[in-house]
């Protein structure tokens, strides 16, 4: 791996904060529109992040 590649965690990191920064914006939002760009944006970075999970447990176990 080089040095300018993330680790499975490190990108498993970075999809909880947008999913918890995005999930706020959500509950933020004025208006019903932007609230559900924010929660597909939410749901699509949580996706990621138990994806990440899950590959992350399958180099452990491989």
């Amino acid at each position: 791996m080089g040095d300018d590649e993330l680790t499975t965690e490190q990108l498993k990191a970075i999809q909880a904060d947008r999913a918890s920064s995005e999930d706020a914006e959500a509950q933020e939002a004025e208006m019903e529109s932007d609230e559900r760009v924010h929660r597909r944006r939410a749901d699509k970075a949580a996706y990621l992040r138990d994806k990440l999970a899950e590959q992350a447990e399958s180099d452990l176990e491989g």
